[in-house]
C-alpha cells in the first residue's frame, strides 16, 4: 500500500505514520537520504537505508526517512521514494538548507544532508535523528573557509543527533572547536573520545560521557526543557568489527585529498569524491564500516527516542 501523507504547510508534509506516532508520544527516529543518493552505489544503498529502517522499528520507534519529493519536504518517505533515491543515486542533488527553497521553488527532488534534515525533523516535531557522521571543518579550511553548514545548524535546533562522529576526511580538533563555539553538547556512548568515523576513537575528549543511550536522553531532555537551543551530539564509535586500521586509513586519505586537489575537487562534491576514494583504497570495507556504523546508530538512536517519549531518560551518573 502507498505510504500516505499530510500535508503540514505550503512545502512540509509528513507521513500517517510519523504523524501519529507523535501524537501519540511515541519514539520517532529521523534519517537522512544523502547517505541514500551520493553515501552508497545502488543497490547497496537501498539495502542499508532499509535496513536502517527496520532496525529503528525493531527497537520499537517509527523511522522517518527526510528528502524533499517533487518540491516538498517530505518526513516518513515511503519504500517507493527510498527506491527512487536509491536507484537515481548521484542524479539526485544534494541539498543543504541552502538548497531547500530553490528545490521547492523548482518543485524538484532533492536528498538532504545532515543540515536539512535536521532542519526538516525539528519542524516536524521530530526530537531524535541518526546519521553516520556530520559534516564540519574541511581540512585548508584557513585557506577555504570550507566549513559545512551543519555545524550551524546543529547549535539552533533541538535535536539529539546520533553519529559516529564527524566524516574522517575533515579537521576534527576545528570540527570541535566550532561545535563547542556554537554551544553544542557532545556526549560520547562508552567513550571519552570522539569517534572517527571509521575509527573507534580520535585523540579529542568529548564533553560527557555516558554509559547507555538512557543516560544521553537525559542529557537531551533536560536541554530541551530547559529552552537551550541546539543539539545534543551523541557521539557513538563504530563497531570494534568493521573498524578500520589508523595506518591505513591515513594512507588512503592522504591520496584521496592529492588526487583531490590535483582534480580541483571542492565545496559539496569534495566529501563524496573522498568517500568514494577511500573505499576503493580500502577495497570496499570503508563502504563495509559505513552500513555497520549506521545500524548501529539506528538501534541506539531507536533506545533514545523511546527514553524520551517514554520518560526513562537517565539517571546521568555524577562526574
Amino acid at each position: 500500500m502507498p505510504t500516505v501523507f499530510r500535508r503540514v504547510d505550503r512545502y512540509l508534509e509528513v507521513s500517517e505514520e510519523v504523524l501519529a506516532a507523535l501524537s501519540e508520544g511515541r519514539g520517532v527516529v529521523a534519517l537522512e537520504s544523502t547517505v541514500i543518493a551520493h553515501g552508497m552505489p545502488y543497490p547497496r544503498n537501498l539495502e542499508t537505508a532499509l535496513a536502517v529502517e527496520e532496525v529503528v522499528r525493531r527497537g520499537g520507534a517509527v523511522p522517518a526517512t527526510v528528502a524533499v519529493i517533487g518540491g516538498r519536504a517530505r518526513v516518513g518517505c515511503g519504500p517507493e521514494d527510498i527506491e527512487t533515491l536509491a536507484r537515481l543515486g548521484p542524479a539526485v542533488p544534494k541539498a543543504s538548507v541552502r538548497d531547500l527553497p530553490v528545490l521547492f521553488a523548482r518543485e524538484v527532488t532533492g536528498a538532504t544532508t545532515v543540515a536539512a534534515t535536521g532542519t526538516i525533523a525539528a519542524r516536524a516535531g521530530v526530537r531524535v535523528f541518526v546519521t553516520g557522521g556530520i559534516g564540519g571543518v574541511h581540512r585548508g579550511w584557513g585557506d577555504t573557509l570550507d566549513i559545512s553548514a551543519d555545524l550551524t545548524v546543529l547549535g539552533r535546533v533541538s535535536l539529539a543527533v546520533v553519529c559516529s562522529g564527524a566524516k574522517a576526511v575533515l579537521d576534527i580538533p576545528a570540527t570541535l572547536e566550532r561545535l563547542e563555539t556554537l554551544g553544542v553538547t557532545v556526549v560520547g556512548l562508552g567513550t571519552g573520545r570522539f569517534p572517527g568515523f571509521w575509527v573507534r576513537e580520535t585523540p579529542h575528549p568529548v564533553d560527557l560521557t555516558v554509559s547507555t543511550p538512557e543516560e544521553a536522553a537525559a542529557v537531551a531532555a533536560a536541554r530541551f526543557a530547559s529552552g537551550l537551543p541546539g543539539a545534543v551530539l551523541v557521539a557513538v564509535p563504530v563497531p570494534a568489527a568493521d573498524e578500520l586500521a589508523r595506518e591505513e586509513l591515513d594512507r588512503a586519505l592522504d591520496r584521496a585529498l592529492a588526487a583531490a586537489e590535483a582534480e580541483g575537487v571542492r565545496g559539496k562534491a569534495l566529501t563524496p569524491f573522498l568517500l568514494q576514494a577511500v573505499e576503493k583504497a580500502t577495497g570496499g570495507r570503508s563502504l563495509q564500516a559505513n552500513a555497520a556504523l549506521l545500524r548501529n546508530n539506528a538501534a541506539v538512536g531507536a533506545r533514545l527516542a523511546l527514553a524520551l517519549a517514554e520518560g526513562r531518560a537517565g539517571p546521568v551518573s555524577p562526574a
